[in-house]
């Protein structure tokens, strides 16, 4: 999820980072298409780095759900919202040496859409991780998904993403069948990230047209841990969280960000959008599979069910075949 990914998380994927021209529904600008006059012998040998680059991207996905279902073990002392800021200043420790972004050189222009895309970075994970705590991690993630999902129906005029988004909140129905004894305000804060996650992508298409490369989302990054910085601090004086709970979050730093980002830097720019977002489409499922063996969630039938609508409604319309769109200059 997360990143994913998400994705986000999933924070490196989410980025827009490559010059190449295919765009995927995420603003993404992903590998090139294959040209119609290649041989079949160079057809296979695309499909076989397409197939690479899909099992990087679900590893991707994979270790991004891993690292929440890991950091959610310091929940009990060090609260989500203090897990989320270890893990922004272990995503900032890792983004700044590469990027070397230089802020005092940013116009107000730049500046505005990489502080709100601060707001939402901070926003998106907390209220994931909020949400971990209170309804599970199948649950929260499948629902937060329910943002990009939106952001990719809502810029297509397709008759079959209309339906996706129609099987795609009969799953989250399925999911979470509310009722009275329903736990609605952990269901709303899930609700909430996916907001945090729309917001999330359409400012980040912003940030990558007026600042170079990936600085904009470092500096983001740096800015959301230094707002979650005074919670943490007084979680840490009030307290007093054991040191496995900072490990715990650590640990979901690494996983959640420094792997997802390494994988996405050797494969993002050579895979379609069509692989891009099946591989993306699995989040909701690791994120089940995930809390169900290493967290003892139990989730009924029905619930399966109901993920399962939300993955195939994601993979058909995040999958959809990319336009080419010109390259937007940076400043």
């Amino acid at each position: 999820m997360n990143i994913d990914v998400v994705t986000a998380r999933n924070m490196f994927i989410r980025c827009g980072l490559s010059p190449a021209p295919a765009a995927s529904p995420y603003g993404l600008r992903l590998g090139k298409p294959e040209p119609a006059e290649h041989t079949a012998g160079m057809r296979r040998k695309l499909d076989g780095a397409q197939l690479r680059g899909f099992a990087m991207i679900a590893t991707s996905g994979f270790s991004t759900q891993a690292g929440a279902s890991i950091g959610s073990l310091g929940f009990s002392t060090l609260t989500p919202v203090g897990v989320v800021a270890v893990r922004q200043i272990v995503a900032a420790m890792v983004l700044l040496p590469l990027t070397r972004p230089k802020p005092w050189r940013y116009t107000a222009r730049q500046w505005w859409p990489i502080l709100l895309l601060g707001f939402f970075f901070a926003g998106m994970n907390s209220a994931l991780y909020i949400a971990i705590d209170r309804v599970g991690l199948g649950t929260a993630v499948t629902i937060e998904f329910l943002g990009p999902l939106a952001v990719a129906i809502l810029s297509s005029r397709r008759r079959t993403d209309a339906f996706c988004a129609v099987l795609a909140l009969a799953g989250v129905g399925l999911l979470t069948r509310p009722t009275p004894s329903s736990d609605l305000l952990g269901l709303g804060i899930a609700v909430i990230g996916a907001i945090c996650w729309a917001g999330y992508i359409l400012t980040n298409r912003v940030v990558g047209q007026r600042v170079p490369g990936v600085q904009g989302t470092a500096v983001a990054t740096v800015l959301s841990s230094a707002a979650l910085l005074p919670v943490l601090i007084t979680v840490v004086i009030a307290h007093q969280p054991p040191w496995q709970a900072y490990a715990f979050a650590v640990v979901a730093g690494i996983l959640s960000t420094a792997v997802p980002y390494s994988l996405d830097l050797i494969v993002l720019r050579r895979i379609s959008a069509t692989v891009f977002g099946l591989g993306m489409s699995l989040h909701p499922l690791f994120g089940a599979l995930l809390g169900t063996v290493f967290l003892g969630e139990d989730l009924p039938v029905i619930a399966w069910v109901g993920i399962g609508l939300v993955v195939a409604a994601n993979a058909v319309t995040l999958a959809r075949p990319s336009t080419p769109q010109p390259d937007s200059k940076t400043e």
